[in-house]
């Protein structure tokens, strides 16, 4: 999985401005992180309504356009905040990487949740119907919003700095258990749901951005996997629905929603738990075995290299 991922990439916590060595860093980026939850959503909302404004009205497609206008919005209003408020280029989200990595994850979506739905159909836990060819649009407009935007907050701001402030095992925990709770208001949602989103999501996605050092894969993940339930299958998605659908999948009403998501989607369903999480797993065994984890994770390479300048100095 994931072969080829660069060895010399690891996470970039950030160590310059706001997030410099000293007193009190741990609270500073507490307040980074909230002011980035603040700041990138208002920069890409009205930059988006500006963008719908000088569009035709009505439309899948201009509101395909619209959504994809407003995730480079997102990815560039990260950059640029990281660039003013740490002192540092966002090689999370460094350019050249990103088609490669992007559509390893999309393919990595599709495939996870093919096998989830799979495993569903095998023992007629849902019906799956084909319904025919139909507009992507929506679906595909819906699926990289959410995609690039929740990645760019949920991992690239509060994974990254909670990690910066209490390590890496209370950013995974605290990163993965509000994501979870931030779809407890959806339709059809349950604890377990929530619980299965912390995983899914909040552990799997933070291992292959902890692994790879940038958000590419998430997002490509995220889209996929988003874009596969709403679109291919035609199954709820976090108790949304995305719209015209390749087929239609219904869980079987006898069965119980652990088994299945209920109204919630597959995504809330012990098959998905079980697809998801051992992805997850094997991602952190990975990113564990390759140092992604020790005291230096945070520590881009240049950086590395004057530390040990540093070191052979003083010896």
């Amino acid at each position: 999985m994931l072969q080829g991922v660069d060895r010399e990439v690891s996470l970039t916590l950030g160590d310059r401005r706001i997030l410099h060595e000293g007193r009190l860093r741990w609270l500073r980026a507490l307040v980074w992180m909230a002011a980035l939850f603040v700041i990138i959503p208002l920069s890409y909302g009205p930059a988006m309504e500006a963008v719908r404004g000088l569009l035709p009205e009505g439309g899948d497609r201009w509101t395909f356009t619209v959504r994809c206008a407003g995730s480079l919005i997102a990815l560039g209003a990260y950059a640029l905040l990281v660039r003013i408020g740490e002192g540092r280029p966002a090689r999370e989200i460094a350019p050249r990487p990103g088609i490669p990595e992007t559509l390893a994850g999309l393919a990595l979506g599709f495939v996870m949740f093919g096998a989830v739905m799979g495993v569903m159909s095998t023992f007629s836990l849902y019906q799956i119907t084909f319904s025919g060819l139909a507009a992507m649009w929506r679906a595909a407009g819906l699926s990289i919003e959410v995609g690039v935007v929740e990645e760019v907050l949920v991992r690239g701001v509060m994974l990254r700095l909670l990690w910066r402030a209490f390590g890496p095992i209370p950013a995974f925990a605290l990163s993965a258990a509000a994501f979870g709770a931030g779809h407890l208001p959806n339709p059809g949602a349950t604890l377990f749901a929530a619980i299965c989103i912390a995983i899914e999501a909040g552990i799997m996605l933070g291992a292959f951005y902890v692994l790879t050092g940038r958000l590419w894969v998430s997002i490509g993940v995220h889209t996929g996997w988003n874009f596969a339930q709403g679109y291919l299958f035609g199954a709820a998605v976090s108790g949304g629905d995305f719209g015209p659908a390749l087929a239609r999948s219904t869980a079987d009403r006898g069965v119980p929603e652990w088994l299945t998501g209920g109204a919630f989607g597959p995504e809330a369903s012990l098959p998905a738990l079980l697809v998801c999480g051992s992805v997850g797993g094997l991602a952190l065994w990975k990113a564990w075995r390759e140092g992604r984890f020790s005291d230096r994770a945070g520590t881009p390479p240049l950086n590395r290299e004057h530390a040990a300048t540093a070191e052979t100095a003083t010896v």
